[in-house]
Protein backbone atom coordinates (compact mmCIF):
# COMPACT_ATOMS: atom_id res chain seq x y z
CA UNK A 1 0.00 0.00 0.00
CA UNK A 2 1.21 3.35 -0.84
CA UNK A 3 2.05 6.00 1.70
CA UNK A 4 -0.42 8.81 1.74
CA UNK A 5 2.13 11.75 0.48
CA UNK A 6 3.17 9.43 -2.61
CA UNK A 7 -0.56 8.84 -3.35
CA UNK A 8 -1.45 12.19 -3.19
CA UNK A 9 1.82 13.64 -5.36
CA UNK A 10 0.65 11.35 -8.24
CA UNK A 11 -3.12 12.08 -8.20
CA UNK A 12 -1.79 15.75 -8.28
CA UNK A 13 0.02 14.67 -11.20
CA UNK A 14 -2.76 12.68 -12.95
CA UNK A 15 -4.71 15.87 -12.16
CA UNK A 16 -2.32 18.40 -13.94
CA UNK A 17 -1.69 15.74 -17.12
CA UNK A 18 -5.35 15.80 -17.63
CA UNK A 19 -6.11 19.54 -17.80
CA UNK A 20 -2.93 19.68 -20.31
CA UNK A 21 -4.35 16.82 -22.24
CA UNK A 22 -4.98 18.39 -25.78
CA UNK A 23 -7.52 15.53 -26.21
CA UNK A 24 -9.40 15.68 -23.21
CA UNK A 25 -13.04 15.41 -23.88
CA UNK A 26 -14.37 18.87 -23.88
CA UNK A 27 -18.00 18.62 -24.05
CA UNK A 28 -18.55 19.84 -20.45
CA UNK A 29 -16.32 23.10 -21.24
CA UNK A 30 -18.51 23.71 -24.37
CA UNK A 31 -21.75 23.35 -22.31
CA UNK A 32 -20.63 24.71 -19.45
CA UNK A 33 -19.79 28.41 -21.67
CA UNK A 34 -22.92 28.01 -24.16
CA UNK A 35 -25.32 28.29 -20.99
CA UNK A 36 -23.57 31.08 -19.55
CA UNK A 37 -23.04 33.23 -22.73
CA UNK A 38 -26.67 31.75 -23.54
CA UNK A 39 -27.95 33.32 -19.84
CA UNK A 40 -26.70 36.52 -20.19
CA UNK A 41 -28.35 36.72 -23.66
CA UNK A 42 -31.64 35.99 -22.50
CA UNK A 43 -31.34 39.32 -20.46
CA UNK A 44 -30.69 41.24 -22.89
CA UNK A 45 -33.66 40.23 -25.06
CA UNK A 46 -35.66 43.32 -23.69
CA UNK A 47 -32.58 45.38 -24.58
CA UNK A 48 -32.45 48.43 -27.68
CA UNK A 49 -32.62 46.93 -30.90
CA UNK A 50 -31.92 49.12 -33.99
CA UNK A 51 -33.58 49.03 -37.27
CA UNK A 52 -32.01 45.94 -38.30
CA UNK A 53 -34.75 44.36 -36.62
CA UNK A 54 -37.19 46.11 -38.64
CA UNK A 55 -34.90 44.75 -41.58
CA UNK A 56 -34.80 40.75 -41.11
CA UNK A 57 -38.58 41.05 -39.90
CA UNK A 58 -39.37 42.31 -43.10
CA UNK A 59 -36.64 39.66 -44.78
CA UNK A 60 -38.68 37.08 -43.15
CA UNK A 61 -42.39 38.13 -44.22
CA UNK A 62 -40.73 38.50 -47.75
CA UNK A 63 -39.34 35.68 -48.41
CA UNK A 64 -42.30 33.71 -46.52
CA UNK A 65 -44.83 35.93 -48.27
CA UNK A 66 -43.68 35.83 -52.02
CA UNK A 67 -42.31 33.87 -54.58
CA UNK A 68 -38.53 33.60 -54.95
CA UNK A 69 -38.85 35.84 -57.94
CA UNK A 70 -40.24 38.39 -56.57
CA UNK A 71 -37.49 38.06 -53.18
CA UNK A 72 -35.15 41.02 -55.14
CA UNK A 73 -37.65 43.20 -56.52
CA UNK A 74 -39.99 43.67 -53.89
CA UNK A 75 -40.42 47.38 -52.34
CA UNK A 76 -42.96 46.92 -49.95
CA UNK A 77 -40.93 48.29 -47.10
CA UNK A 78 -37.88 50.61 -47.60
CA UNK A 79 -35.63 47.52 -46.16
CA UNK A 80 -35.23 45.56 -49.07
CA UNK A 81 -33.25 42.42 -48.96
CA UNK A 82 -29.68 42.90 -50.42
CA UNK A 83 -28.08 39.72 -48.59
CA UNK A 84 -26.91 37.01 -51.22
CA UNK A 85 -29.57 34.48 -52.01
CA UNK A 86 -28.20 31.85 -49.07
CA UNK A 87 -29.06 34.46 -46.63
CA UNK A 88 -32.35 34.68 -48.12
CA UNK A 89 -32.84 30.83 -47.74
CA UNK A 90 -32.13 31.08 -44.08
CA UNK A 91 -34.75 34.22 -43.60
CA UNK A 92 -37.61 31.61 -45.36
CA UNK A 93 -36.35 28.87 -43.35
CA UNK A 94 -36.69 31.11 -40.02
CA UNK A 95 -40.05 32.68 -41.26
CA UNK A 96 -41.43 28.57 -41.34
CA UNK A 97 -41.11 28.81 -36.93
CA UNK A 98 -42.01 32.52 -37.10
CA UNK A 99 -45.38 32.22 -38.69
CA UNK A 100 -46.45 29.61 -35.93
CA UNK A 101 -45.45 31.33 -33.31
CA UNK A 102 -47.41 34.56 -34.71
CA UNK A 103 -48.53 34.76 -38.33
CA UNK A 104 -48.38 38.37 -38.15
CA UNK A 105 -44.46 38.28 -38.27
CA UNK A 106 -44.41 37.13 -41.76
CA UNK A 107 -47.33 39.16 -43.03
CA UNK A 108 -45.71 41.23 -45.42
CA UNK A 109 -48.24 44.02 -45.45
CA UNK A 110 -49.73 44.43 -42.13
CA UNK A 111 -46.40 43.19 -40.03
CA UNK A 112 -44.56 46.18 -40.85
CA UNK A 113 -42.73 47.86 -38.06
CA UNK A 114 -44.51 44.90 -36.25
CA UNK A 115 -42.86 45.26 -32.47
CA UNK A 116 -45.09 42.56 -30.42
CA UNK A 117 -43.27 40.91 -27.63
CA UNK A 118 -44.32 37.65 -30.07
CA UNK A 119 -41.53 39.20 -32.76
CA UNK A 120 -39.19 40.39 -30.17
CA UNK A 121 -38.79 37.13 -28.51
CA UNK A 122 -38.59 35.07 -31.42
CA UNK A 123 -36.08 37.00 -33.00
CA UNK A 124 -33.90 37.25 -30.12
CA UNK A 125 -33.69 33.62 -29.89
CA UNK A 126 -33.08 33.15 -33.73
CA UNK A 127 -29.83 34.81 -33.32
CA UNK A 128 -29.08 33.33 -29.91
CA UNK A 129 -29.85 29.55 -31.54
CA UNK A 130 -28.08 30.51 -34.76
CA UNK A 131 -24.70 30.98 -32.44
CA UNK A 132 -24.74 26.93 -32.06
CA UNK A 133 -22.41 27.25 -35.51
CA UNK A 134 -19.91 29.70 -34.23
CA UNK A 135 -19.87 27.76 -30.75
CA UNK A 136 -19.18 24.12 -32.79
CA UNK A 137 -16.29 26.30 -34.90
CA UNK A 138 -14.62 27.03 -31.94
CA UNK A 139 -15.01 23.67 -30.61
CA UNK A 140 -13.55 22.09 -34.19
CA UNK A 141 -10.71 24.81 -33.36
CA UNK A 142 -9.60 24.28 -30.09
CA UNK A 143 -10.07 20.29 -29.93
CA UNK A 144 -6.15 19.72 -30.35
CA UNK A 145 -5.37 22.85 -27.30
CA UNK A 146 -4.41 22.23 -24.18
CA UNK A 147 -6.88 23.36 -21.77
CA UNK A 148 -5.52 26.41 -21.11
CA UNK A 149 -5.41 28.09 -24.31
CA UNK A 150 -8.90 26.49 -25.04
CA UNK A 151 -10.49 28.60 -22.16
CA UNK A 152 -8.81 31.37 -22.85
CA UNK A 153 -9.93 31.25 -26.88
CA UNK A 154 -13.23 30.46 -25.40
CA UNK A 155 -13.18 33.91 -23.04
CA UNK A 156 -12.24 35.86 -26.21
CA UNK A 157 -14.86 35.08 -28.40
CA UNK A 158 -17.91 34.21 -26.33
CA UNK A 159 -17.80 37.07 -24.37
CA UNK A 160 -16.92 39.47 -26.83
CA UNK A 161 -18.34 42.94 -26.15
CA UNK A 162 -18.75 43.32 -30.02
CA UNK A 163 -20.98 40.42 -30.92
CA UNK A 164 -23.06 40.96 -27.33
CA UNK A 165 -23.08 44.47 -28.86
CA UNK A 166 -24.07 44.20 -32.36
CA UNK A 167 -25.47 41.15 -32.27
CA UNK A 168 -27.48 40.57 -28.94
CA UNK A 169 -28.56 43.84 -28.53
CA UNK A 170 -28.32 45.86 -31.73
CA UNK A 171 -29.47 43.08 -33.64
CA UNK A 172 -27.21 41.12 -36.11
CA UNK A 173 -26.28 37.43 -36.91
CA UNK A 174 -22.52 38.19 -37.06
CA UNK A 175 -22.22 35.23 -34.59
CA UNK A 176 -23.50 32.72 -37.06
CA UNK A 177 -21.55 34.65 -40.09
CA UNK A 178 -18.21 34.26 -38.07
CA UNK A 179 -19.46 30.39 -36.96
CA UNK A 180 -19.22 29.68 -40.96
CA UNK A 181 -15.76 31.46 -41.09
CA UNK A 182 -14.12 29.88 -38.67
CA UNK A 183 -15.19 26.65 -39.83
CA UNK A 184 -13.80 27.25 -43.04
CA UNK A 185 -10.57 28.46 -41.47
CA UNK A 186 -9.80 25.63 -39.13
CA UNK A 187 -10.35 22.97 -41.96
CA UNK A 188 -7.55 24.76 -44.03
CA UNK A 189 -5.85 24.76 -40.79
CA UNK A 190 -5.87 21.57 -40.48
CA UNK A 191 -5.07 20.50 -43.98
CA UNK A 192 -8.78 19.83 -45.39
CA UNK A 193 -8.52 22.40 -48.36
CA UNK A 194 -11.44 21.25 -50.30
CA UNK A 195 -13.98 21.44 -47.40
CA UNK A 196 -12.17 24.63 -46.40
CA UNK A 197 -12.62 26.27 -49.97
CA UNK A 198 -16.81 24.82 -50.07
CA UNK A 199 -17.11 26.12 -46.95
CA UNK A 200 -15.98 29.27 -47.75
CA UNK A 201 -17.85 29.51 -50.74
CA UNK A 202 -20.83 29.02 -49.10
CA UNK A 203 -20.27 31.84 -46.90
CA UNK A 204 -19.74 34.02 -49.61
CA UNK A 205 -23.62 32.84 -50.76
CA UNK A 206 -24.95 34.12 -47.23
CA UNK A 207 -22.96 37.50 -47.00
CA UNK A 208 -20.94 38.90 -50.18
CA UNK A 209 -18.94 41.42 -47.75
CA UNK A 210 -17.09 38.70 -46.72
CA UNK A 211 -15.01 38.37 -49.99
CA UNK A 212 -12.26 40.73 -49.23
CA UNK A 213 -10.56 37.54 -48.48
CA UNK A 214 -11.31 36.06 -51.50
CA UNK A 215 -7.71 36.80 -52.98
CA UNK A 216 -6.14 34.93 -50.15
CA UNK A 217 -8.23 32.24 -50.33
CA UNK A 218 -7.70 31.57 -54.08
CA UNK A 219 -3.88 32.19 -53.93
CA UNK A 220 -3.59 29.98 -50.79
CA UNK A 221 -5.48 27.23 -52.20
CA UNK A 222 -4.32 26.98 -55.41
CA UNK A 223 -0.50 27.06 -54.00
CA UNK A 224 -1.27 24.29 -51.40
CA UNK A 225 -4.52 22.59 -52.58
CA UNK A 226 -3.30 22.61 -56.65
CA UNK A 227 0.33 21.12 -56.27
CA UNK A 228 1.93 17.80 -57.05
CA UNK A 229 2.40 18.22 -61.02
CA UNK A 230 0.71 19.71 -63.64
CA UNK A 231 -1.74 17.15 -64.36
CA UNK A 232 -2.64 16.22 -60.42
CA UNK A 233 -2.76 20.28 -59.62
CA UNK A 234 -4.74 20.54 -62.82
CA UNK A 235 -6.71 17.77 -61.69
CA UNK A 236 -7.28 19.40 -57.97
CA UNK A 237 -7.99 22.88 -59.49
CA UNK A 238 -10.93 21.42 -61.42
CA UNK A 239 -12.42 20.02 -58.35
CA UNK A 240 -12.34 22.65 -56.35
CA UNK A 241 -13.70 24.71 -59.29
CA UNK A 242 -16.53 22.02 -59.42
CA UNK A 243 -17.07 22.14 -55.79
CA UNK A 244 -17.32 26.48 -55.81
CA UNK A 245 -19.25 26.77 -58.91
CA UNK A 246 -21.17 24.12 -57.57
CA UNK A 247 -22.16 26.25 -54.61
CA UNK A 248 -22.77 29.41 -56.29
CA UNK A 249 -24.84 27.56 -58.59
CA UNK A 250 -26.87 26.21 -56.08
CA UNK A 251 -27.60 30.09 -54.43
CA UNK A 252 -27.81 31.65 -57.51
CA UNK A 253 -29.36 29.21 -60.14
CA UNK A 254 -33.21 29.71 -59.33
CA UNK A 255 -32.53 33.64 -59.50
CA UNK A 256 -30.75 33.29 -62.88
CA UNK A 257 -33.96 30.61 -63.93
CA UNK A 258 -36.12 33.79 -63.31
CA UNK A 259 -33.90 36.03 -65.08
CA UNK A 260 -33.27 37.96 -61.62
CA UNK A 261 -29.55 37.82 -61.38
CA UNK A 262 -28.93 41.95 -62.19
CA UNK A 263 -31.56 42.73 -60.05
CA UNK A 264 -29.95 40.46 -57.28
CA UNK A 265 -26.41 42.17 -57.86
CA UNK A 266 -28.10 45.65 -58.39
CA UNK A 267 -29.03 45.25 -54.45
CA UNK A 268 -26.21 43.43 -53.44
CA UNK A 269 -23.47 46.51 -54.81
CA UNK A 270 -25.29 49.87 -54.25
CA UNK A 271 -22.58 51.62 -54.99
CA UNK A 272 -24.85 54.78 -54.58
CA UNK A 273 -23.88 55.23 -51.28
CA UNK A 274 -21.32 57.17 -49.97
CA UNK A 275 -17.94 56.73 -49.25
CA UNK A 276 -18.48 56.27 -45.48
CA UNK A 277 -21.36 54.84 -43.10
CA UNK A 278 -23.89 57.26 -41.20
CA UNK A 279 -21.56 56.83 -38.29
CA UNK A 280 -18.03 57.14 -40.06
CA UNK A 281 -16.22 53.46 -39.17
CA UNK A 282 -12.44 54.33 -37.57
CA UNK A 283 -11.17 53.27 -40.79
CA UNK A 284 -8.48 55.22 -43.12
CA UNK A 285 -11.04 57.55 -44.65
CA UNK A 286 -11.72 59.68 -41.47
CA UNK A 287 -8.47 60.74 -41.90
CA UNK A 288 -8.51 61.62 -45.45
CA UNK A 289 -11.98 63.55 -44.68
CA UNK A 290 -10.92 65.12 -41.85
CA UNK A 291 -7.38 66.24 -43.74
CA UNK A 292 -10.19 67.90 -46.37
CA UNK A 293 -12.35 69.24 -43.93
CA UNK A 294 -8.84 71.02 -42.38
CA UNK A 295 -7.55 72.01 -45.55
CA UNK A 296 -10.92 74.28 -46.91
CA UNK A 297 -10.52 75.53 -43.41
CA UNK A 298 -7.40 76.78 -43.16
CA UNK A 299 -7.83 77.90 -47.09
CA UNK A 300 -10.90 79.96 -46.62
CA UNK A 301 -9.29 81.26 -43.88
CA UNK A 302 -5.97 83.11 -46.40
CA UNK A 303 -8.57 84.17 -48.42
CA UNK A 304 -9.41 81.24 -50.94
CA UNK A 305 -12.69 80.67 -52.41
CA UNK A 306 -13.60 77.80 -51.21
CA UNK A 307 -16.98 75.71 -52.21
CA UNK A 308 -18.25 73.78 -49.17
CA UNK A 309 -19.80 70.52 -50.98
CA UNK A 310 -23.38 69.80 -50.84
CA UNK A 311 -23.05 65.97 -51.53
CA UNK A 312 -22.81 63.78 -48.37
CA UNK A 313 -19.69 61.19 -47.48
CA UNK A 314 -22.10 58.77 -46.25
CA UNK A 315 -25.18 58.80 -48.45
CA UNK A 316 -23.98 58.76 -51.72
CA UNK A 317 -23.91 61.70 -54.15
CA UNK A 318 -26.52 64.43 -53.78
CA UNK A 319 -25.98 67.58 -56.31
CA UNK A 320 -23.56 68.03 -58.53
CA UNK A 321 -20.72 68.78 -56.67
CA UNK A 322 -17.72 66.57 -55.34
CA UNK A 323 -18.45 65.50 -51.76
CA UNK A 324 -14.97 66.84 -51.28
CA UNK A 325 -13.45 70.71 -51.42
CA UNK A 326 -10.09 70.38 -51.90
CA UNK A 327 -8.65 66.41 -51.93
CA UNK A 328 -9.96 64.15 -54.99
CA UNK A 329 -13.30 62.79 -54.77
CA UNK A 330 -12.96 58.88 -53.46
CA UNK A 331 -14.89 56.37 -56.27
CA UNK A 332 -15.74 52.44 -55.26
CA UNK A 333 -12.91 52.18 -57.67
CA UNK A 334 -10.64 53.52 -56.03
CA UNK A 335 -11.07 51.99 -52.76
CA UNK A 336 -10.81 48.31 -54.75
CA UNK A 337 -7.58 49.58 -55.72
CA UNK A 338 -6.12 50.49 -52.48
CA UNK A 339 -7.23 47.45 -50.80
CA UNK A 340 -5.92 45.20 -53.14
CA UNK A 341 -2.59 47.15 -52.98
CA UNK A 342 -2.41 46.59 -49.40
CA UNK A 343 -3.42 43.07 -49.69
CA UNK A 344 -0.70 42.56 -52.23
CA UNK A 345 2.41 41.74 -49.42
CA UNK A 346 -0.35 39.27 -47.82
CA UNK A 347 -0.69 37.30 -51.66
CA UNK A 348 3.00 37.41 -52.15
CA UNK A 349 3.77 35.82 -48.86
CA UNK A 350 0.78 33.21 -49.66
CA UNK A 351 2.34 32.33 -53.27
CA UNK A 352 5.83 31.93 -52.19
CA UNK A 353 5.27 29.72 -48.95
CA UNK A 354 1.71 28.77 -48.43
CA UNK A 355 1.63 27.69 -44.52
CA UNK A 356 -1.82 26.42 -42.92
CA UNK A 357 -0.32 28.04 -39.76
CA UNK A 358 -0.69 31.27 -41.25
CA UNK A 359 -4.08 30.86 -42.79
CA UNK A 360 -5.82 32.19 -39.94
CA UNK A 361 -3.51 35.73 -39.62
CA UNK A 362 -3.68 36.40 -43.63
CA UNK A 363 -7.32 35.95 -43.86
CA UNK A 364 -8.08 38.26 -40.40
CA UNK A 365 -5.16 41.10 -42.37
CA UNK A 366 -7.31 40.78 -45.86
CA UNK A 367 -10.12 41.64 -43.51
CA UNK A 368 -8.30 44.86 -41.82
CA UNK A 369 -7.31 45.36 -45.46
CA UNK A 370 -11.19 45.71 -46.05
CA UNK A 371 -12.27 47.85 -42.99
CA UNK A 372 -9.57 49.92 -43.41
CA UNK A 373 -9.44 50.77 -47.22
CA UNK A 374 -12.71 49.70 -48.35
CA UNK A 375 -16.10 51.39 -49.53
CA UNK A 376 -19.21 52.57 -47.22
CA UNK A 377 -17.49 50.02 -44.57
CA UNK A 378 -20.21 49.43 -41.14
CA UNK A 379 -18.34 49.58 -38.30
CA UNK A 380 -19.26 46.55 -37.36
CA UNK A 381 -16.99 44.66 -39.73
CA UNK A 382 -13.84 45.34 -36.77
CA UNK A 383 -15.47 41.75 -36.05
CA UNK A 384 -14.17 40.03 -39.02
CA UNK A 385 -10.77 40.17 -38.61
CA UNK A 386 -11.31 40.41 -34.51
CA UNK A 387 -12.75 37.09 -34.14
CA UNK A 388 -10.13 35.38 -35.98
CA UNK A 389 -7.35 37.09 -34.45
CA UNK A 390 -8.59 35.90 -30.94
CA UNK A 391 -7.72 32.44 -32.36
CA UNK A 392 -3.91 33.20 -32.39
CA UNK A 393 -3.83 35.25 -29.89
CA UNK A 394 -2.42 32.88 -27.56
CA UNK A 395 0.29 31.96 -29.42
CA UNK A 396 2.96 34.31 -27.96
CA UNK A 397 3.00 37.22 -26.13
CA UNK A 398 3.22 39.43 -28.40
CA UNK A 399 -0.26 38.67 -30.12
CA UNK A 400 -1.93 38.79 -26.70
CA UNK A 401 -0.40 42.75 -26.59
CA UNK A 402 -1.83 43.57 -29.96
CA UNK A 403 -5.32 41.37 -29.76
CA UNK A 404 -5.35 43.17 -25.71
CA UNK A 405 -5.19 46.69 -27.45
CA UNK A 406 -7.22 46.24 -30.93
CA UNK A 407 -10.04 44.25 -28.87
CA UNK A 408 -10.73 47.40 -26.98
CA UNK A 409 -10.10 49.58 -30.01
CA UNK A 410 -13.22 47.23 -31.55
CA UNK A 411 -15.48 46.92 -29.04
CA UNK A 412 -15.20 50.68 -28.28
CA UNK A 413 -15.84 51.77 -32.21
CA UNK A 414 -19.15 50.14 -31.38
CA UNK A 415 -20.30 52.48 -28.81
CA UNK A 416 -22.39 54.46 -30.24
CA UNK A 417 -24.58 51.90 -32.17
CA UNK A 418 -26.01 52.04 -28.28
CA UNK A 419 -27.26 55.98 -28.05
CA UNK A 420 -29.93 55.26 -25.61
CA UNK A 421 -29.20 56.01 -21.76
CA UNK A 422 -30.45 52.78 -20.52
CA UNK A 423 -28.08 50.99 -22.68
CA UNK A 424 -25.04 52.45 -21.20
CA UNK A 425 -24.02 50.49 -18.19
CA UNK A 426 -24.66 47.48 -20.33
CA UNK A 427 -22.33 48.40 -23.03
CA UNK A 428 -19.97 49.83 -20.39
CA UNK A 429 -19.92 47.00 -18.00
CA UNK A 430 -19.43 44.81 -21.00
CA UNK A 431 -16.32 46.21 -22.05
CA UNK A 432 -15.00 46.29 -18.30
CA UNK A 433 -15.42 43.02 -17.98
CA UNK A 434 -14.27 41.57 -21.50
CA UNK A 435 -10.97 44.01 -20.45
CA UNK A 436 -10.43 42.55 -16.78
CA UNK A 437 -10.80 38.60 -18.83
CA UNK A 438 -8.47 39.31 -20.94
CA UNK A 439 -5.77 40.85 -18.91
CA UNK A 440 -6.49 37.84 -16.09
CA UNK A 441 -6.30 35.10 -18.67
CA UNK A 442 -3.15 36.69 -20.85
CA UNK A 443 -1.23 37.31 -17.74
CA UNK A 444 -1.90 33.47 -16.12
CA UNK A 445 -1.29 32.08 -19.99
CA UNK A 446 2.54 33.46 -20.55
CA UNK A 447 3.34 33.93 -16.67
CA UNK A 448 3.24 30.25 -16.30
CA UNK A 449 4.99 29.86 -19.94
CA UNK A 450 8.09 31.93 -18.21
CA UNK A 451 7.94 30.06 -14.80
CA UNK A 452 8.08 26.96 -16.82
CA UNK A 453 11.41 27.94 -18.57
CA UNK A 454 12.88 28.79 -15.07
CA UNK A 455 12.25 32.69 -15.53
CA UNK A 456 11.12 35.16 -12.85
CA UNK A 457 10.66 38.11 -15.15
CA UNK A 458 7.15 39.35 -14.96
CA UNK A 459 4.54 39.44 -17.38
CA UNK A 460 3.36 43.13 -19.32
CA UNK A 461 0.14 42.67 -21.02
CA UNK A 462 1.06 46.21 -21.97
CA UNK A 463 4.05 47.81 -22.39
CA UNK A 464 5.42 51.34 -23.44
CA UNK A 465 4.66 54.57 -22.40
CA UNK A 466 2.71 55.24 -25.85
CA UNK A 467 0.31 51.88 -25.52
CA UNK A 468 -0.95 52.98 -21.93
CA UNK A 469 -1.17 56.51 -23.26
CA UNK A 470 -3.45 55.86 -25.81
CA UNK A 471 -5.62 53.11 -23.56
CA UNK A 472 -5.79 56.01 -20.99
CA UNK A 473 -6.98 58.94 -23.73
CA UNK A 474 -10.16 56.24 -23.98
CA UNK A 475 -11.23 57.54 -20.59
CA UNK A 476 -10.66 61.31 -22.38
CA UNK A 477 -12.71 60.87 -25.28
CA UNK A 478 -15.35 58.87 -23.30
CA UNK A 479 -15.42 61.69 -20.31
CA UNK A 480 -15.93 64.59 -23.45
CA UNK A 481 -18.41 63.20 -25.30
CA UNK A 482 -20.83 61.75 -22.34
CA UNK A 483 -20.07 64.64 -19.58
CA UNK A 484 -17.89 67.75 -20.51
CA UNK A 485 -19.18 68.22 -24.05
CA UNK A 486 -22.86 68.58 -23.14
CA UNK A 487 -21.93 70.35 -20.12
CA UNK A 488 -19.84 72.73 -22.00
CA UNK A 489 -21.47 73.14 -25.51
CA UNK A 490 -24.98 71.98 -25.03
CA UNK A 491 -26.46 71.48 -28.59
CA UNK A 492 -23.48 73.00 -30.53
CA UNK A 493 -21.06 70.91 -32.69
CA UNK A 494 -23.34 67.91 -32.06
CA UNK A 495 -21.42 65.94 -34.06
CA UNK A 496 -17.89 66.17 -32.18
CA UNK A 497 -17.97 63.50 -30.06
CA UNK A 498 -18.41 61.08 -32.58
CA UNK A 499 -15.98 62.49 -34.84
CA UNK A 500 -13.71 62.27 -31.84
CA UNK A 501 -14.38 58.80 -30.87
CA UNK A 502 -13.98 57.66 -34.86
CA UNK A 503 -10.70 59.48 -35.30
CA UNK A 504 -9.49 57.95 -31.92
CA UNK A 505 -10.46 54.76 -32.56
CA UNK A 506 -8.76 55.01 -36.27
CA UNK A 507 -5.50 55.10 -34.95
CA UNK A 508 -5.47 52.13 -32.72
CA UNK A 509 -6.44 50.50 -35.73
CA UNK A 510 -4.35 51.73 -37.90
CA UNK A 511 -1.54 50.89 -35.50
CA UNK A 512 -3.46 46.76 -35.99
CA UNK A 513 -2.97 46.99 -39.16
CA UNK A 514 0.69 48.22 -39.47
CA UNK A 515 1.43 45.45 -36.44
CA UNK A 516 -0.18 42.37 -38.88
CA UNK A 517 1.87 43.69 -41.88
CA UNK A 518 4.92 43.78 -40.06
CA UNK A 519 4.24 40.35 -38.85
CA UNK A 520 3.20 39.17 -42.27
CA UNK A 521 6.68 40.65 -43.79
CA UNK A 522 8.61 38.92 -41.14
CA UNK A 523 7.17 35.09 -41.12
CA UNK A 524 8.90 32.50 -42.53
Amino acid sequence: MKPPKQKKARQLEEKQTQLHNPHRPIIKDLLWFSLISTFFKVLLIPAYHSTDFEVHRNWLALTHTLPLSHWYTDETSPWTLDYPPFFAYFEKFLSLFASLVDPTITDLYNGLNYKALSVIIFQRLSVIASDTILIYSIYKLTTDLESKKRFLIWVLVVWSPGLFIVDHVHFQYNGFLLGILLVSLGALQKGNDLIGGFVFAILLCFKHLFAVAGPVYFVYLLRHYCRGGILRGFSKLVTMGVVVVGVFVAAYGPFAYHGQIQQVLRRMFPFGRGLCHAYWAPNFWVFYILSDKLLAFVLAKLGFHIQAPTASFTGGLVGDSPPFAILPTITPSVTFAVVLLALSPCLVKAWRNPQPKMIIRWVAYAYSCGFLFGWHVHEKASLHFLIPLAVVAVESLEDARHYFILSIVSSYSLFPLLYEAQEYPIKVVLLLLHIALMWYGFSSQFSERIESGKSTASVSIVTGWMEKSYLLGFVVVEIWGQFLHPFLLGDKLPFLPLMMMSFYCALGMMYSWIWQLRCIVRSR
